[in-house]
């Protein structure tokens, strides 16, 4: 396989909360950088939700997934992606060791929130978990993202500006509250197969150039 990019890059999603839309926006990523380059899903989550996802399909998958909840992640996740350009790691809805392992294998961590103060608050577990790590390796990026917005709203511009409290930035593009994400789960695809000019994919495919952007900006910085 031709390496379309010099370092593999490790994206991982995690949030003490759960309920966030973890998955589903693990999945979507994935999607959309499998149309730029190689990808592996790790499904990190001991729910194994994504796994779950992935058995419903009819058609072939874009990308492989494989489940790897376990804490020794960070060892081994080297080995499992040296042949791709991205592992997108799915990881688990509670803060433990194995959270703590994602973490320290990531190059970006991204923490999907929804406009809700408690997602803020579980939130604030995770970036004591990048402090202890980035203390021992160096690099780590981490964003929030903004998922299930409800455009002009009163919580929308509320989560704008609570944000703006935390060290850790938050992606300029964000994941509206749309329909066709959960619909065309159901059936083990994406919105961005389903409808694939639509609102939902195109936010999605936005998010992804972004995330390239940071990821871009990261090798950079340590080449």
């Amino acid at each position: 396989m031709v390496r379309l990019f010099e370092f593999m890059a490790v994206i991982s999603l995690l949030n003490q909360k759960g309920g966030v839309g973890k998955t589903t926006l693990a999945i979507h990523i994935a999607t959309a950088l499998a149309s730029r380059g190689s990808v592996l899903l790790v499904d990190a989550d001991p729910q194994g939700s994504a796994l779950d996802w992935t058995a419903q399909r009819s058609a072939d998958a874009t990308f492989p997934i494989v489940g790897l909840p376990k804490p020794t992640l960070h060892r081994e996740l080297a080995a499992l992606g040296e042949h791709y350009d991205w592992v997108v790691v799915d990881g688990p809805p509670r803060v433990s060791a194995l959270a703590k392992s994602a973490v320290a294998a990531s190059d970006l961590v991204l923490i999907p929130v929804q406009p809700s103060p408690f997602d803020l608050w579980a939130a604030q577990e995770i970036i004591d978990i990048l402090g202890e790590c980035t203390a021992i390796r160096e690099g780590i990026r981490a964003r929030f993202v903004v998922n299930r917005l409800f455009v002009g709203t009163q919580l929308a511009e509320e989560i704008g500006t609570a944000l703006k409290d935390f060290t850790v930035p938050a992606l300029h593009t964000v994941i509206r509250n749309r329909t066709e994400y959960a619909k065309a789960l159901r059936e083990g695809r994406t919105a961005i197969e389903t409808v694939p000019a639509g609102a939902a994919a195109q936010d999605v495919l936005a998010l992804a150039d972004e995330i390239l952007a940071v990821l871009e900006e990261t090798q950079h910085a340590v080449s």
